[in-house]
């Protein structure tokens, strides 16, 4: 039963709680954390674990993406990036990074000199054949290939990429729907533009369950729940509060499945994920994968280490992401690797590292063995 509260007189709202609104519940049962199986299959594709690296270029050279799949994990790659602006990529990325160093905005919660950067840089024009070339190098390595565009550029930039050779298509913006409508231009009917594809499709962000369903009757294989780590309550007033939205969606995979006899869609959290914990509070809810941000550029291989900021953040004239400093602490031995920031060790309680171990550990103690059952544990809110 939903749990709705007046605000005002004639006006309601539903109560939504966040992924630090809940708990996880054990049962009785417990079991060792070896006989756990993380592996996340998606389509034809099989990954170790179910984690998704966010589509920002903080978080993608093609070094990166590579060990983000040798790890085991899935790296995004934004097609609407730096990939394909500038030839010296990193050198574009340490100019975001020493921009955000030089000023951070307390006030507005975001650095205004690393946004301001990030739009010259993105107001360079986007070169496709550089950014298949790039695209081509991650898929001669063997990994697999997934890029993201936007609903608004998806039309015009999916066959490219997908000829360069992207495996896994992202259609993904703060905010999401079935039909996108351009001014003054013809609609992006989802349905039929991921029928006309070769490949599967993850759409998103979404935070309800209607528009969760209708992405699902689109063809989609996966739906993006959140809008990752960006400032759109600030800036839109729009927020997901995570644990509630998750659990619509995974409502909303479910009926679908009823409804298809037996198409299931994969969920993919993507927000209010700092620690590990928080990760595995995304599963409980019924997410299939979950996608790291910030957690990730504290990696040694991350383009930007220690800086970190979401896809949107650099719109040309409304940014919902700031450029943020990480500051490492607690961490023995200094800047950690990837392969320590999702598989361990740890010398840290706080979260910060191995969030594979986390969720092993967690479905463990639980007496689950498997992401899919572990969807089923008891939750309690914290009031």
């Amino acid at each position: 039963m939903r749990d709705y509260v007046e605000i005002g007189m004639g006006r309601e709202a539903r109560r939504y709680y966040s992924l630090n609104d809940i708990a996880i519940v054990p049962s009785r049962r417990t079991r060792s954390s070896k006989d756990v199986d993380t592996t996340w299959h998606i389509d034809a594709y099989t990954f170790n674990i179910p984690f998704v690296s966010h589509p920002t270029d903080a978080l993608a050279t093609p070094e990166f993406v590579i060990e983000m799949d040798r790890q085991g994990g899935l790296g995004v790659i934004n097609a609407e990036g730096l990939w394909g602006r500038h030839a010296d990529l990193e050198g574009a990325i340490q100019q975001v990074v020493e921009a955000a160093r030089d000023e951070f905005d307390f006030i507005n919660e975001g650095n205004t000199q690393g946004i301001a950067k990030l739009q010259e840089l993105h107001a360079a024009p986007l070169d496709t054949e550089l950014l298949s070339e790039r695209i081509a190098q991650v898929r001669a390595s063997g990994a697999t290939v997934a890029v993201r565009v936007s609903p608004q550029n998806a039309r015009e930039l999916a066959p490219v990429v997908i000829k360069a050779g992207a495996e896994l298509l992202f259609i993904q913006g703060t905010i999401i729907s079935a039909e996108h409508v351009e001014a003054g231009g013809e609609p992006l009917n989802l349905k039929e533009f991921v029928g006309s594809l070769d490949v599967p499709v993850i759409a998103g962000g979404v935070g309800d369950y209607t528009t969760a369903l209708h992405l699902m009757r689109s063809g989609v294989a996966g739906v993006i729940v959140g809008s990752g780590q960006s400032t759109n309550d600030l800036a839109l007033g729009v927020s997901s509060y995570m644990a509630t939205a998750i659990a619509d969606v995974a409502a909303a995979r479910r009926d679908y499945l009823d409804e298809t006899e037996g198409r299931y869609v994969h969920v993919i959290a993507d927000g209010e994920v700092y620690r590990s914990g928080q990760a595995v509070k995304a599963f409980a809810c019924g997410a299939d994968a979950v996608m790291l941000g910030m957690p990730l550029c504290i990696a040694q291989e991350a383009p930007a280490p220690n800086t970190y900021w979401p896809s949107v953040a650099a719109h040309p004239r409304f940014p919902r992401g700031a450029v943020d400093e990480v500051f490492l602490e607690n961490f023995a031995g200094g800047q950690p690797t990837l392969e320590t920031v999702l598989h361990g060790p740890s010398a840290s309680a706080g979260g910060e590292l191995n969030f594979v171990g986390a969720l092993r550990r967690t479905l463990a103690k639980c007496g689950y063995t498997n992401l899919k059952s572990f969807q089923k544990v008891d939750l309690a809110v914290e009031r």
